[in-house]
């Protein structure tokens, strides 16, 4: 079952208070700071995440085994650990990228 997380908007200046994620190379506000659970995203060139994602946005969600949500999912991007707490892949459905989030 999913559960909404956030939706990742893209912007073209780094809002205030984003920080920079170095192995995304992106710019990002933290979403649960947000009345509206916006996590506001500005791409540097050579980030690795899909193009859907760079030039689209995405919803995340959270789910409890990402590895079972996975299954049978088109995948772009992913499983990333990102630390001891967060998992996170894409995937896409309906022609846009989706965030699962697995945080333990």
């Amino acid at each position: 079952m999913r559960t909404f997380n956030h939706v990742g908007i893209l912007t073209d200046e780094k809002k205030e208070g984003a920080v920079y994620n170095e192995g995304l190379s992106v710019w990002l506000t933290d979403y649960s700071q947000s009345p509206n659970k916006i996590e506001f995203l500005k791409f540097e060139e050579g980030s690795c995440l899909p193009e859907l994602v760079q030039t689209n946005g995405h919803i995340a969600y959270t789910v409890p085994n990402l590895e079972e949500a996975l299954v049978g999912a088109n995948v772009i991007f992913g499983p990333e650990v990102c630390d001891e707490h967060l998992t996170i892949a894409f995937i896409e459905e309906e022609g846009i990228a989706i965030e699962l989030m697995e945080i333990k």
